[in-house]
């Protein structure tokens, strides 16, 4: 399967299991009495609408150069990240708030005792979250989709919603509904500083910002190692999008013909696609070693 394939793939086990999984906490929530857990249904549902947004914004992306779009659609997929990002951070607010004002009206007090089957639907849902996250983070991580890998946070938030749920029904349970309040407070921080790295992520790959220096390292050294090859004058790299474009400035023997260093610069050019699969693009401009 190619890059887009694998997303999909990824996306449509994450539809499917969020679609069962808030179905059976939001009847189990009911049956068992228990706010936290049909709030916790509530969350799994918005995971749906969010995949949707992920496989819009890789479908988008994956679409081939035209007229217009000369060097592709890749940084839409950043736009998708940027919106996920953007959910992620309401729904850690949105948890942290309404712990925040539990506490200070004590109206946690008041709750419903929840039943047994609640407890053990917290359980199956931190589990089974927990999972997609890992599901989705390594299939994130091999397609280098920063859309995919903000998805794969918006599991794991999920799966912190959980565990607040767990604390707070088996807090009621033990006589301590507060603590539910206290576990959301907790959960919010985290979610929003997952937000705040898939923003910055996105954003970076928006504004053509270089890669890293071991990677620009590997390339220099690749680059020296092939036949003829006698210096680097410049090398640039600019991510675009889950993409990277590199800019190279070769030196080679002057006295060479035209075919020769022409065939020296295809085989730097080879060299980088052929290694890096995240390079879409490699120009490469051959120098005459100065006397």
């Amino acid at each position: 399967m190619d890059n887009t394939q694998i997303a999909m793939h990824v996306s449509k086990v994450s539809i499917v299991v969020n679609v069962f999984l808030s179905l059976a906490k939001l009847l189990i929530g009911i049956i068992a009495n228990s706010g936290a857990m049909i709030s916790d249904a509530v969350h799994s549902a918005s995971d749906v609408f969010s995949t949707f947004i992920v496989m819009i914004g890789i479908t988008i992306a994956g679409k081939s150069s035209d007229k217009e779009h000369q060097y592709g659609h890749d940084r839409l997929e950043c736009i998708a990240s940027i919106i996920l990002a953007v959910i992620l951070l309401a729904t850690g607010i949105a948890i942290g708030v309404t712990g925040v004002k539990n506490i200070i009206s004590g109206s946690s007090k008041d709750l419903a005792i929840p039943g047994v089957s609640a407890l053990i639907a917290a359980v199956v849902s931190i589990v089974v979250k927990e999972w997609m996250y890992w599901y989705t983070r390594g299939a994130a991580k091999r397609i280098n989709s920063g859309a995919l890998m903000a998805d794969a946070w918006h599991h794991r938030s999920d799966s912190l919603s959980s565990v607040g749920a767990f604390v707070g029904i088996a807090g009621a349970r033990l006589g301590f509904p507060v603590l539910d309040s206290v576990a959301s407070v907790v959960i919010c921080l985290f979610i929003m500083k997952a937000s705040y790295d898939i923003f910055k992520d996105a954003i970076d790959k928006l504004v053509d910002k270089s890669c890293d220096e071991e990677t620009v390292e590997q390339m220099r050294t690749l680059i020296l190692n092939q036949e003829g090859v006698l210096g680097i004058d410049l090398i640039r790299t600019r991510l675009f999008g889950a993409k990277i474009y590199v800019d190279i400035e070769i030196v080679a023997d002057g006295d060479k013909t035209l075919n020769e260093t022409h065939f020296i610069a295809e085989c730097v050019h080879d060299a980088i696609e052929r290694e890096f699969e995240t390079v879409k693009h490699c120009m490469v401009h051959v120098n005459p070693k100065l006397a």
